[in-house]
């Protein structure tokens, strides 16, 4: 018996011994399985990100070492102006075309009020921004509040705003604005297109010293000089405040004084005159009298449609293209590209026949031929694209929008 137990107590151990062997066999296998199943997905990963390329980060790093000198290329966009079409549309250009080659962006709106855009103005020179986009000042104004920025370091690139004092210009920045001349000469040939030539015009105008419109007054001259343009009356607006009502009612004033057949069209400036003087046509029932403009937006493009037996068409350039394009200046300033000083935008037409009620800035290339096309327009450096391709193959860029 003593015999039996002793036997069974070895078999025992052995089964013991022989079940520990087993389950740190089974334990061993499991490892290296779990180990030969991760490492090809960790090699698979590697392969991914080299295929890949690059992040915009590191591209960064080489193109524009010194913005990228605290990890990240930060731009400020402030516009000096209220938050409508045409500033939510620059500000929408310019925010969208930095995401995309990885810089960090805010933007800013001050209304139009000089106090609240100096204070912005203030605030973006006290941090750590790398450059800044700023659309909207008349000239003392604006080198008042850009020097200070400029002398600091940051890059600079403005849209209609020429920092300028007493015979002293800021060193360093790039300044872009609309060719009014430009504008105010295809404005004025449509029309004459339409009416013929010599015609007889009125035109609202400005006391002088509000400069885009003394640029485009310049031109009206010019035509009246080479016998284009018999101006049979001028009518001065004495300044921008409440622009759509003023104009209306200048306008309604001096419709009585002439008869039907006795005018051949009305030259408007700017369009937000343009509003009031097609209401106060309407209302007058003036169809025999045909408007052409300067400026766009969505609402313009509405009254153009409603009015579009007087109403032709409205020169302009594209807001979101004005955006774009100065933030691609900036990025090529940043990156240490050689730059002139100055670019103007041409001007493009939108005529009243080419529009449909499904109108509205966003969707105008469809209607209107090259509308907003960037193409050819400062992205003619490799290391953008490149920048692009990077942002495009990390990181799906949502689109940015701005609130009314």
């Amino acid at each position: 018996m003593a015999v039996l137990s002793i036997a069974i107590y070895h078999l025992s151990c052995y089964y013991i011994h022989m079940i520990k062997k087993l389950l740190f066999f089974a334990i061993m296998v499991l490892s290296f399985a779990t180990c030969t199943r991760h490492k090809p997905q960790a090699d698979s990963v590697s392969a991914a990100t080299a295929r890949k390329g690059p992040p915009a980060r590191v591209l960064l790093e080489g193109i524009m070492p010194g913005a990228m000198a605290d990890g990240i290329v930060k731009i400020a966009v402030l516009v000096n102006q209220e938050a409508g079409d045409n500033a939510r549309q620059f500000i929408e250009g310019a925010v969208s075309e930095g995401r995309e080659m990885g810089f960090t962006v805010d933007f800013f709106t001050s209304g139009g009020n000089e106090e609240r855009c100096r204070a912005f103005a203030e605030g973006i020179g006290r941090s750590d921004y790398d450059g800044l986009i700023f659309a909207y000042g008349e000239v003392d104004f604006s080198y008042d509040i850009l020097r200070p920025i400029a002398d600091s370091g940051v890059r600079i690139v403005t849209f209609e705003a020429r920092p300028y004092r007493d015979g002293r210009y800021t060193q360093g920045l790039v300044t872009t604005y609309r060719d009014d001349y430009s504008l105010a000469r295809l404005s004025l040939e449509t029309l004459l297109s339409y009416t013929g030539s010599p015609a007889r015009l009125i035109r609202l105008g400005s006391f002088p010293g509000i400069t885009f419109l003394d640029r485009r007054a310049w031109v009206f001259d010019e035509f009246v000089h080479a016998g284009l343009i018999e101006e049979a009356a001028l009518i001065r607006m004495p300044g921008l405040e409440n622009p759509h009502t003023a104009a209306r009612e200048a306008l309604a004033a001096i419709l009585p004084d002439f008869p039907p057949g006795s005018l051949d069209g009305l030259w408007v400036p700017w369009d937000d005159f343009a509003r009031g003087c097609a209401e106060a046509l309407f209302e007058a029932g003036r169809h025999d009298i045909t408007m052409t403009s300067i400026g766009i937006s969505n609402e313009d493009l509405h009254i153009m449609l409603r009015h579009s037996d007087f109403w032709l068409a409205s020169t302009a350039i594209d807001p979101a293209l004005a955006g774009t394009v100065t933030m691609r200046i900036l990025a090529a300033s940043l990156a240490g590209e050689t730059l002139d000083n100055t670019f103007s935008f041409s001007p493009q037409l939108v005529k009243t026949a080419d529009l449909n009620p499904a109108v509205n800035i966003a969707n105008l290339p469809v209607m209107v031929p090259d509308w907003g096309d960037g193409q050819g327009l400062f992205d003619h450096y490799p290391w953008m694209a490149d920048l692009k391709e990077a942002g495009m193959r990390y990181l799906r860029i949502p689109p940015v929008t701005v609130a009314p």
